[in-house]
């Protein structure tokens, strides 16, 4: 999802960040790598070395040593983020956010299975309702009804695999909504 979101605020908001379109290409490249590319590489390789059951990961405790790790590669990309002070803060600000999510997400694991998956898109459907709400040029409705199809998807999918409860799903995607409603509300409206 940050992937996603940063593709949304690099390319569809051109006035949502000073960043020149030269290095924008790099810097999405980057978001890639490191919150997508890089976790999953090491999450199936500790599928493949016996250190996790399943990629599934249909047990709370089987959940916690991948999202910590995630966890630390956002992290990681946050302060890279924060020390390249030639960059526009947006960078740094909007992963954050993200990062404040997916350390939420992973907290909470130690007590209770939410939805992952849930947390993503509903962070990617308040970035989508922020942008449009603070931007005028950005033309909402094709994401916004594209981010709610993918939410309902994501959400069905958890749902019909016994991946989740209902519960598990509605409070990932609430918890996923207001980190990112309240994070990039506050970083475009200073």
């Amino acid at each position: 999802m940050p992937s996603l979101v940063f593709g949304m605020v690099l390319f569809a908001v051109p006035e949502a960040t000073t960043i020149p379109e030269e290095f924008k290409f790099r810097l999405f490249f980057l978001i890639i790598l490191s919150t997508l590319i890089i976790p999953m590489i090491t999450i199936i390789g500790l599928r493949i070395s016996g250190s996790l059951k399943s990629l599934h990961m249909p047990e709370k405790k089987d959940r916690l040593v991948p999202f910590l790790i995630t966890s630390l590669y956002f992290l990681l990309t946050t302060v890279f983020l924060y020390q390249k002070t030639e960059l526009d803060p947006i960078l740094w600000q909007g992963m954050t956010v993200i990062c404040g999510a997916v350390i939420l997400l992973s907290l909470v694991t130690f007590f209770w299975k939410m939805s992952a998956h849930m947390t993503g898109v509903g962070g990617l459907v308040a970035v989508v309702l922020v942008l449009g709400k603070y931007f005028a040029s950005f033309e909402v409705l094709t994401p916004l009804l594209t981010s709610l199809v993918l939410c309902g998807l994501v959400g069905t999918s958890r749902l019909y695999l016994n991946a989740h409860r209902p519960l598990e799903v509605y409070v990932g995607f609430l918890v996923g909504f207001g980190v990112c409603w309240a994070g990039f509300s506050w970083i475009w409206m200073v």
